[in-house]
Formats: C-alpha cells, sequence, structure tokens
C-alpha cells in the first residue's frame, strides 16, 4: 500500500461542518482534513476531480471524501455525483453519513434487530415496524434499512402525510422499497398506529415524547421500542439511556434499547468505516448499507 498521506476533504451543504465527525475523521487516523461549507450539488465534480487529479493514481485509496449535512437524500445525490467525477484510473473514496444519521440509524436497527432475535426467535422480515420522526435523517435511513430487510414500515405523519408521501417516493425510487405513510396528527390516530406496532422506531426531534407509558401499556403487540433521543424527556417514556432490551416499566414484554446503546454501536460504526478508507486497497463507496453490515458485526 502506498504511504502517501492520508487526506480528508470533508464537504458540509450547511454552514458548519459537524467537529463531532471531524474528531471521529482524525481519532480514525486521517492526516490531513480539510473541511469545505456551503457546498452545493453542482459543486461536487469540481472539487473532486481537484482532489483526484492533483495526486498520483495510487494515492487514490489515501484520498478520501465525507458528506455530512442534515439532508439525507442531499448526500446520497452527493454521493452519487462524486463517484461519477471519478476518472479511472484516478480515483479516491466517499463516506456519507449526514448528520451522523446514517451510522445512528445502522446502530438502531442493528440493536433491535438482536434483541428480536435473542428474545421472540424472529428477525426484521415480515415484521411491523412504526417510525416516528420519520421525514428526519435517522428516520428515513432507519426506515429504509429496516424495510430492504423486509419489515412492513409504517412511517408517522406529524404534521400533513403528503411531506412522508415524498420521503417514502424518493425511497421506493432509490432503492425499490415500499414505505406505508400513515397520519398520525391526532392522539387517535397514534394510538391505532401503536396498538398495530410490533417495533417503534423513535427518531423524533430531542427533548420530544413520542410514546407515552399509558399508550404503551396499551400497545399489546409491541416487542421493541428503540430511541435514539438522549435528551430529557426521553422519546420513549421510562426509557433508560442504556437500556439493551429490558423490559420497559409498566410493560409485560416490551424491550427497550436506549440512546446510549445504540450510540455506542453508532460510534463504532462511523469510527469503523472511517478506518475502512484509511486501509482500503481499493477505493471504497459507504453509505447506511455498508453502516448496517458492520453495526451487525459489533452487536452479534
Amino acid at each position: 500500500m502506498t504511504q502517501a498521506t492520508p487526506i480528508l476533504h470533508m464537504f458540509a451543504p450547511q454552514k458548519h461542518m459537524s467537529p463531532f465527525d471531524v474528531n471521529m475523521a482524525a481519532d480514525a487516523g486521517f492526516k490531513v482534513i480539510i473541511p469545505y461549507i456551503n457546498v452545493e450539488l453542482t459543486e461536487i465534480t469540481g472539487l473532486v476531480q481537484d482532489a483526484i487529479f492533483s495526486r498520483p493514481p495510487d494515492y487514490g485509496i489515501r484520498t478520501g471524501v465525507f458528506i455530512g449535512g442534515k439532508d439525507a437524500l442531499l448526500a446520497l445525490d452527493m454521493m452519487k455525483a462524486a463517484k461519477e467525477a471519478l476518472v479511472p484510473p484516478f480515483q479516491l473514496s466517499v463516506f456519507a453519513d449526514p448528520a451522523g444519521s446514517f451510522t445512528t440509524a445502522a446502530g438502531m436497527v442493528a440493536c433491535v434487530e438482536k434483541v428480536l432475535r435473542e428474545k421472540h426467535s424472529r428477525g426484521l422480515d415480515g415484521t411491523t415496524v412504526t417510525v416516528f420522526g420519520a421525514t428526519g435523517v435517522v428516520g428515513f435511513a432507519s426506515a429504509v434499512i429496516a424495510a430492504l430487510e423486509g419489515a412492513k414500515v409504517k412511517m408517522v405523519a406529524h404534521r400533513g402525510v403528503e411531506r412522508v408521501f415524498k420521503t417514502a417516493e424518493a425511497a421506493k425510487e432509490r432503492f425499490g422499497v415500499d414505505l406505508e405513510p400513515v397520519p398520525g396528527e391526532t392522539p387517535e390516530q397514534k394510538a391505532e398506529i401503536v396498538k398495530n406496532a410490533e417495533v417503534v422506531f423513535a427518531a423524533a426531534a430531542a427533548g420530544v415524547q413520542i410514546l407515552s407509558s399509558a399508550e404503551l401499556q396499551s400497545a399489546k403487540n409491541l416487542l421493541v421500542a428503540a430511541d435514539v433521543n438522549a435528551v430529557p424527556p426521553p422519546g420513549v417514556e421510562g426509557m433508560d439511556l442504556f437500556m439493551k432490551g429490558e423490559i420497559l416499566p409498566g410493560c409485560t414484554r416490551t424491550s427497550g434499547v436506549g440512546p446510549l446503546a445504540i450510540g455506542d454501536i453508532k460510534y463504532k460504526t462511523q469510527a469503523g468505516l472511517f478506518t475502512r478508507m484509511i486501509n482500503a486497497t481499493e477505493p471504497v463507496h459507504l453509505d447506511f448499507r455498508d453502516a448496517f453490515k458492520l453495526a451487525r458485526s459489533f452487536v452479534a
């Protein structure tokens, strides 16, 4: 392998690159890290080609692009543009993880899958999964991952089902999965949704409670509830930050997966994908599917 200095170009479509992602990249071993802010999709080709043509072809495996931001679909579009900008033998590696959502979603789904297998001898295939916070980056990625594993995914709309329909259409077009938008604006609608759920992903904004204890206790089919929100109050009432499948308070069989249990797998997954970029013998292109595969290995 070439001994060229590992360089990472970090693209953010907003005004800041996440310090979290910068720290992760540095700890993984990148020696030169350059953040670019307010990057537009149309600028990706020029930036990538500047990065590849300024180094010999065999330095490509030591050159990386990280795509951040807060928009899952834009990050995927940027990743596609970066890959299309490559001119073999001039290449580089690309890793998309907007707002840490792809690795967070991968960690949540992997943790839930483990609880399903250990406590109910089943996986995600055929399981009814309900996603709260469905239009957010973590909600979208976790919904697609679960659907790719065969789950029947319902995406809850809190403020108008039209936004969720657009998200579902994008998932169908890009990944061939069917996500079902369902209205959840009233207490009655939410109660009906939870009553039929077997798994809940609580991926709404920090500090917003999604499910109360009363709603959990009335959800007789609910096997696992996972919550990525570490900011009080929890997204799922009674959820402990470190839960890894313990029964939620007041429930008879609903297991909880807490945000710090998910965060541990998320951290290992993001670090592992950065390390994969550095150690690759050929350029790699990494998104939430690669994140989920690696997260599974950490929970096994």
